[in-house]
């Protein structure tokens, strides 16, 4: 059975703790491999390793750096369907989701092949009589990203590729649910130049979370998953002194307008609510149609849609809309959610449960599940399902639709399909979400905007990549020059003023 180490110091490693944890192929429910956990005493060495490395790449100069992101960027279109495939096994999800996970990872290396520009500081000249201010932006140091299963490609160079743009080294501990794609990337960008030991890939679980809180090199933390995870890791990680960034749940909303196109609003919901089996944070999991009218067109031009979708492994290429969840546990926990609606009293539009694939009878599949008349008092309602489940909770207006989704816990993501511009740009303008996608289903934004929730979704005052990377992954260092003529004038008490 294959065994997966961790990458450091430019080869891939051994585990030495002793403590491994099984990868499956979700869609046999089959074990694949298995992956080392770290313990204090790896992290450790990685950590010290990566330290060592750190300054003389920082020296190198920005343009030069920009230049690793640009051979990363070959080498992630030449190896793609490798790394996509690689995806699909340990992941799930259908092989073009799979590439399309790689590409939006692909899309903020290529935004730091411009660090040069983004690294830039101000300059004042005269700023007093013969004083010159200046500004630089200088690298933490050695920075740490743990990352989530569903994007295993993504969201790992969604923090690392700024970061190293940035002249940081990097510890990254990616889900130990699917380890292969990030040992895969961190080889790529030493064969695309970058020094060994600036980039270490250390698998592991809450032992090596915790190594990571708790180690005094390391200068910043980035994190993706679930909302208590997410506190857990900003409240420690905050109180040990570290620059924190992490993002949690969701409960996004599609809102529904009377004069919406239905055509586009059911293509969006399907594919935004669906698609990776709605393993995403960005997925749409309740719509909140206006209306009796509204809801009961939309549901009818659902139902069918939802009940066509094609359900299969990745092997089966373009004929399947949707894979197998990550693993058993996530399809209990999300069959036993669907139960709970129809206990608490929704409307089982089309039922998922008991989905079964000949062949696969022991994969992790879930069947597609779409809900009618849920109230926000509803377990569906209240908990992230990250599953296939589709959510109607039915309003009278839009004051109602507006009020719901400002009320939830929860802003990561939101959308509003109407036809008309006036209520659009009222959503947009007063919603407490981070994200609004106005007529677009999944608004994550392009790599040279920043991607970030608000409420619990987000902890911190910085999103990821975009410009506000760049922030999160430099300290700003301010200097005040003066070069004396020999004119004596003496010692000054009061503070310094530009007189």
């Amino acid at each position: 059975m294959k065994q997966i180490g961790h990458y450091i110091n430019g080869e891939e490693v051994a585990g030495t703790s002793g403590r491994t944890a099984d990868v499956y192929n979700p869609a046999t429910g089959e074990v694949i491999a298995q992956v080392a956990l770290a313990d204090k005493s790896e992290m450790d060495k990685a950590v010290a390793i990566a330290a060592a490395a750190q300054p003389a790449w920082a020296a190198m100069n920005p343009q030069r750096r920009g230049r690793v992101m640009m051979k990363m960027v070959d080498l992630l279109h030449r190896d793609m369907d490798k790394l996509a495939e690689a995806l699909s096994r340990e992941h799930g999800k259908t092989f073009p989701d799979a590439k399309g996970d790689v590409i939006r990872g692909l899309e903020v290396v290529e935004y730091c092949i411009g660090a040069a520009e983004m690294l830039k500081g101000e300059y004042t000249d005269g700023a007093g009589p013969g004083i010159d201010m200046y500004s630089m932006k200088q690298p933490l140091g050695v920075t740490a990203g743990i990352t989530p299963f569903n994007f295993p490609a993504m969201i790992p160079m969604w923090m690392f590729a700024p970061a190293l743009a940035c002249g940081n080294a990097f510890i990254l501990k990616p889900s130990e649910r699917d380890p292969s794609v990030p040992m895969m990337l961190a080889a790529l960008f030493e064969e695309a130049g970058l020094p060994k030991g600036v980039l270490q890939v250390v698998n592991g679980d809450k032992e090596a979370v915790d190594a990571i809180i708790a180690d005094e090199t390391i200068q910043s933390i980035g994190f993706v998953g679930s909302t208590p995870i997410a506190q857990y890791i900003y409240g420690n990680g905050c109180a040990a002194g570290k620059r924190v960034q992490c993002f949690g749940g969701a409960k996004n909303h599609a809102i529904i307008m009377p004069d919406a196109d239905m055509d586009n609003v059911v293509d969006a919901l399907i594919g935004a609510g669906f698609g990776a089996a709605g393993e995403r944070c960005m997925a749409l999991s309740v719509a909140v149609p206006v209306g009796k009218e509204t809801a009961d067109r939309l549901i009818e031009a659902l139902i069918p849609r939802v009940e066509s979708l094609k359900i299969g492994p990745y092997t089966a290429g373009d004929d399947v809309d949707f894979g197998p969840v990550v693993c058993a546990a996530a399809k209990e926990r999300i069959e036993g959610l669907v139960q709970s609606g129809v206990d608490q009293g929704a409307t089982m539009a089309v039922d998922g449960r008991g989905f079964s694939l000949q062949g696969y009878e022991d994969g992790f599949f879930v069947g597609a599940t779409l809900f009618d008349n849920v109230t926000t008092d509803m377990d569906i309602y209240k908990q992230e399902i990250f599953g296939p489940v589709l959510s109607t909770v039915r309003v009278d207006t839009y004051e109602d639709a507006l009020k719901m989704t400002m009320d939830n816990e929860y802003g990561n993501g939101t959308a509003i399909f109407t036809r008309d511009g006036d209520t659009a740009r009222d959503f947009a303008s007063r919603v407490n979400v981070g994200m609004v996608g106005v007529n677009v289903p999944i608004p994550v934004p392009l790599a040279y905007h920043t991607f970030g929730g608000w409420k619990n979704s987000a902890f911190g005052d910085l999103n990821q990549h975009g410009p506000d990377a760049f922030k999160f992954y430099t300290r700003t260092k301010t200097v005040t020059s003066r070069w004396p003529s020999g004119n004596k004038e003496g010692a000054e008490f009061s503070i310094p003023t530009m007189k």
